[in-house]
């Protein structure tokens, strides 16, 4: 469980599309700005982490957002997204795993544990019995992470980084 008693998980509301903007751009550059181009990553993150953006996407009934905060500090978040599954998600009544990320700062110290203790009890609470995600090929930590939570391979699809066309690994399990 977690390995700090100061870490809470809450859902997040309308208000906090500010703050999901700052924290995902954050987490999103922590994580892949060494290994992709400026542009590309300077486009994604424009696009994808405007406070507009983070509004929409909160005020979104098939999203579910969890904030981790230590100390009363945003440490990491997730979002779950209920919606048509990619093609090789082949597990009953799927929902996906759009977002996990952590600040690096707490990497290690039970914020990802506890944010997808979160997801997964979050969606069978209101009856899904799949979860599925896509991650980076060239992310390991992440699909380490993942296998540990019993994850597995079952295809990849296209993420648009930008201009640039990555390959993600599909991956799912049963809730």
């Amino acid at each position: 469980m977690s390995q700090n008693p100061d870490l809470t998980i809450r859902r997040a509301n309308p208000e906090d599309a500010g703050l999901l903007s700052e924290l995902g751009a954050h987490t999103f550059f922590e994580t892949f700005a060494a290994d992709n181009s400026p542009e590309d990553l300077a486009a994604y993150l424009c696009a994808s982490f405007n406070p507009a953006q983070q509004t929409t996407e909160l005020n979104d009934p098939a999203s579910t957002f969890f904030i981790a905060e230590v100390g009363g500090l945003a440490a990491g978040y997730a979002q779950l997204h209920a919606g048509e599954p990619a093609a090789g998600v082949e597990g009953p009544k799927p929902i996906e795993l759009v977002r996990l990320y952590v600040s690096r700062e707490w990497l290690g110290r039970g914020v990802g544990e506890a944010l997808m203790r979160a997801c997964v009890d979050g969606a069978r609470q209101v009856g899904y019995e799949t979860i599925w995600l896509g991650v980076w090929e060239r992310n390991g930590r992440a699909q380490a992470f993942y296998r540990k939570w019993n994850f597995c391979a079952v295809g990849e699809h296209v993420f648009h980084l930008g201009s640039d066309p990555q390959r993600d690994i599909l991956m799912e399990r049963a809730l």
